[in-house]
């Protein structure tokens, strides 16, 4: 229906498959959102039970990523105009790339870094904190060594991670069944309360993973929800401690502003 509304319908029928969609980082607050004089549907629309995938996201401006914020939280956008206001769904994951400084070697063992630290901070501080903040998951993904590259094992293959994931989706709308919620990550806070209570290890971990990182009340229900869903896919009822502690190593970003202020956080070690 969204594809047809806005015309980007190639062929007649049903779409077959979710969204994908990647603009590049010159596109505006409008073209994310949407907006105009029609109105017209924006990029959280189209990728409305699908992707939105940000590469290089630190080049695009800081103002036009944080038009994303709110369909982030209500899983729609609403543009008014002076006769009419109109409601366009954006239920989306959002996944966004970029490198750890202006050079991209930060880090690495290979190539020297020439970013000075406020370089750097200046770079990381194009995306604003509050968007961040909305990353569930924030990984670091260190080069492939070139051995690796020619020679490296053969990872595991596609079709054994999506029958896990397929698994753990199943598990997951059996347990949430009639609450209207279909996955871990849907989950209000009453269900979060209910289903992603961790065990009195697990309590510790997140508690001092609060204090030491300072996170967000929006940080600790996400930690929750990963935790519950590390558990799934390993099929465990409980959410026992190494699920926090994962969870929370999930958080880099938060980590590393923890740690370049002396803080740091040791999960296994900590009582």
């Amino acid at each position: 229906c969204v594809y047809s509304a806005a015309g980007h319908l190639k062929d007649p029928g049903l779409m077959r498959w979710r969204p994908f969609r990647a603009p590049h980082h010159t596109i505006s607050g409008i073209g994310l959102v949407g907006g105009g004089s029609g109105p017209r549907a924006g990029e959280v629309t189209l990728a409305h039970h699908g992707v939105l995938f940000l590469d290089e996201m630190a080049e695009f401006g800081r103002a036009t990523l944080d038009v994303l914020r709110q369909p982030l939280e209500d899983g729609a956008v609403v543009i008014t105009r002076a006769n009419r206001a109109t409601r366009m769904p954006a239920d989306f994951t959002l996944v966004g790339a970029m490198n750890p400084c202006v050079c991209g070697n930060l880090g690495r063992s290979d190539r020297p870094c020439g970013c000075t630290p406020a370089m750097v901070a200046h770079y990381r501080s194009r995306v604003s904190g509050p968007l961040l903040d909305r990353f569930d998951i924030q990984v670091e993904v260190p080069p492939v060594p070139l051995a690796d590259l020619r020679d490296g094992p053969a990872g595991e293959g596609s079709e054994a991670v999506a029958s896990r994931v397929a698994a753990a989706r199943r598990l997951q709308a059996g347990r949430l069944a009639g609450t209207g919620a279909l996955t871990n990550a849907s989950m209000p806070p009453a269900l979060l309360r209910r289903h992603a209570r961790p065990d009195a290890g697990g309590r510790r971990i997140l508690a001092l993973a609060l204090r030491r990182l300072g996170l967000s009340a929006r940080a600790h229900d996400a930690i929750l929800k990963v935790a519950r869903t590390i558990a799934d896919v390993e099929g465990s009822e409980a959410i026992r401690p190494e699920h926090v502690a994962e969870a929370v190593q999930y958080r880099t970003l938060d980590r590393g502003v923890a740690e370049a202020e002396g803080g740091g956080f040791r999960s296994a070690a900590d009582p």
